[in-house]
């Protein structure tokens, strides 16, 4: 198990209790207010706001909160004071985290992750420590439970101009360039496959494996990075076993 979409993966499945669906629908619903202030509200020539609305399809978010987190963007003036910004930081084991921050504080929000970082075992760092571990990466996840053609999908894949393709216990994995999702994304829709998960996201070059003690730390590291108000995406190069 890959810290880059597994853990994301797992907790989708396991996380149908209200409070982790009611952040994950806040933070979609911000992430699209702000894709249309941004660029507009036509997903056509919008990428970003095009890779929040599938983000909401992909999490069952409802097409009313969808709505008003876009005419949130076109005119309400809430959102404006907002940052974005990256931090980075070393996990247990030496693993290396990064964290994209949406955030109305920047102080609170660096006190709140580098206690996070401290409690389990890791340390926020400075900028550049470990994002030139990591690549962007379009994936797209795909469930055996509603598709099993292994080989129809990893030609239909490769067609459309993926880099690579895996096939995991219970799902697929397509790895490409950024600048090819929206053509493996239409192929994919053209053949009525559906994704657990399509977006662009940080790939790391390199894995450290985690076992025992620092594999509990790290997983518990990253669901409390993920409950943070704050907190968008997280990525990180661990590895370990299904078993921990």
């Amino acid at each position: 198990m890959s810290g880059h979409s597994k853990w994301a993966n797992i907790k989708r499945k396991k996380g149908a209790n209200d409070a982790i669906r009611g952040k994950v629908t806040t933070k979609i619903g911000r992430e699209i207010t702000i894709a249309v202030r941004m660029g507009g509200s036509d997903p056509i020539g919008n990428m970003r706001l095009k890779l929040a609305l599938s983000k909401a399809k992909a999490n069952n978010i409802p097409k009313d909160n969808i709505q008003r987190a876009i005419q949130k963007g076109l005119g309400a003036s809430d959102g404006n004071n907002y940052e974005e910004f990256v931090y980075e930081g070393y996990g247990p084991g030496g693993s290396a985290v990064m964290i994209d921050i949406m955030t109305d504080n920047r102080n609170r929000t660096a006190a709140d992750i580098r206690h996070l970082f401290v409690k389990h075992g890791g340390n926020l760092g400075e900028t550049g420590c470990v994002g030139w571990m990591f690549h962007q990466k379009a994936v797209f996840i795909i469930d055996k439970e509603t598709f099993d053609d292994e080989e129809t999908l990893m030609m239909l894949a490769l067609d459309a101009g993926a880099e690579d393709f895996k096939a995991e216990d219970d799902s697929f994995e397509i790895t490409a360039a950024p600048d090819d999702f929206d053509k493996i994304a239409e192929a994919l829709e053209k053949n009525n496959i559906e994704t657990v998960q399509a977006e662009i996201t940080m790939l790391p070059d390199t894995t450290v494996n985690l076992t025992g003690k620092d594999a509990d730390k790290m997983l518990k590291l990253i669901d409390e990075l993920e409950e943070h108000d704050d907190v968008q995406n997280v990525y990180a190069n661990y590895e370990i076993t299904e078993e921990a």
